[in-house]
């Protein structure tokens, strides 16, 4: 039996506020609403149903202002109509409220989802929205040197376009509609975007504990100014190195890959919904570094989809294009894999992505996998062995635990659960010969 889903509804008898729902359908991905059963998808048989037939298509037409089929279906439990709702390429408002559905509710949309849904009717993006009262002469001339240099050096522009004025080079990155500059524009020149975008700007913390932060720091400017700003903050102030020396050359070996911590705040200020008004936010720990920004997954798409190979779609096309020709990203969605490769070559655990809290969240977990931390979380001799063997080989046998500790089958067994349960190890799965253990976090 069909159910209540994204793309279908189910009402017992007809109310003209159905019409707000036939609206969130067409403003959505289209759907069906059928009149005549209950919640469960029951028949329970509609008495007005021819009635129903001529007067529907005419409320919607005359109140919502298309066209939608609506078939009337016999059963042996009665009558029920299907009103099915095509999906429309521009805005459909119920008497000037725009409703939509998501999930399987519908809501009326305002302010800034309001702005936002409006936008993508039109095909446009929100960083491409025109900004009145700014030109380029308003922006910073630093900031074009900058941009000049970096496209030069990573070969994203060829050195006659370093003699392109500010105003060709605007244009050539498309950050102009018509005589206004963009938002986007704004965003990556102007030297203090916030008194035109709320919220533009970078939070980082260090915490001791959720509810204990230590010390902080905000990071403004525009968007290049904060990539390299908060960059340097972080390897300066909150990640710390460890230092050696090659001869009379310094060494310095991070906690974590810089390259995969850099790539993971380039997602963030690529992706980030700025409308919002929210800056983003790095929370950095004793054990792990955290980052987050408002804003959500193209449309259909999972954390699944982010972990395979997949396509480029930006939040922000027009920032995205300019931190592509200026070198800091690649236009072929392969970020993800590449923090996890990088994370993979430097010893650590992969790289978190998860939704919480309206955004989307990258979380890197230091290497925890020595012995003096390993003993702080109340591992016995025995199971740190465990832990530094699949370190270094990947994977763990009961058959190796024997063998390197000098126990029986059953202590391994037994030694072996608890480092599952401790979400240390991650089990395989399988029985007999073939089961082996690995890294939470790292499993092959």
């Amino acid at each position: 039996m069909t159910s209540e889903s994204q793309n279908i509804e189910f009402k017992v008898s007809w109310r003209d506020e159905y019409l707000k729902w036939i609206c969130g359908f067409a403003n959505a991905q289209g759907g069906t609403i059928f009149i005549g059963k209950d919640d469960s998808g029951n028949v329970v048989d509609l008495k007005d149903a021819k009635k129903l037939m001529e007067e529907i298509p005419n409320k919607v037409r005359d109140t919502l202002g298309i066209l939608v089929d609506v078939n009337l279906h016999q059963t042996d439990q009665g009558k029920f109509i299907e009103i099915f709702v095509e999906q429309y390429p521009y805005p459909v408002n119920y008497k000037g409220q725009y409703h939509y559905r998501s999930g399987s509710i519908k809501q009326e949309l305002k302010g800034v989802a309001l702005d936002k849904f409006l936008l993508q009717k039109k095909g446009k993006r929100w960083d491409g929205v025109p900004v009145p009262n700014i030109s380029v002469n308003d922006l910073k001339q630093e900031t074009f040197d900058f941009f000049r240099k970096r496209a030069l050096r990573n070969q994203r522009i060829d050195e006659e376009s370093l003699k392109d004025s500010n105003e060709h080079l605007i244009d050539n990155l498309h950050l102009r509609e018509g005589k206004f500059l963009k938002r986007a524009s704004v965003l990556l020149f102007y030297s203090n975007p916030e008194k035109y975008i709320t919220g533009a700007y970078i939070k980082i913390g260090f915490f001791e504990s959720d509810s204990n932060l230590k010390f902080q720091d905000e990071v403004h400017g525009n968007l290049f100014e904060q990539i390299e700003k908060t960059t340097e903050l972080l390897f300066t102030k909150y990640i710390k190195a460890l230092i050696s020396y090659e001869g009379l050359n310094r060494v310095e070996i991070y906690e974590y890959p810089k390259e995969a911590i850099r790539e993971a705040l380039l997602n963030a200020v690529a992706h980030k919904d700025y409308s919002g008004g929210v800056p983003i936010q790095i929370s950095v720990y004793n054990d792990k570094l955290m980052i987050w920004n408002e804003g959500q997954l193209p449309e259909n798409w999972t954390i699944e989809t982010l972990l395979n190979k997949h396509s480029s779609k930006p939040f922000n096309p027009d920032i995205a294009n300019a931190l592509f020709r200026s070198g800091y990203i690649e236009s072929w969605g392969r970020g993800i894999s590449k923090m996890t490769e990088q994370c993979f070559n430097f010893g650590l655990p992969a790289p978190s992505f998860f939704f919480k809290s309206s955004g989307f969240w990258v979380e890197f977990r230091k290497d925890i996998f020595n012995h003096n931390d390993l003993r702080k979380l109340g591992l016995s001799d025995r199971q740190i062995n465990a832990v530094l063997f699949v370190k270094d080989n990947e994977k763990i046998t009961n058959g190796d635990y024997q063998k390197i500790n000098n126990c029986s089958r059953n202590t391994a067994s037994n030694e072996l659960s608890d480092l599952v349960e401790k979400g240390i190890f991650l089990s395989s799965g399988q029985k007999g010969a073939g089961a082996f253990y690995s890294l939470k976090g790292i499993a092959q």
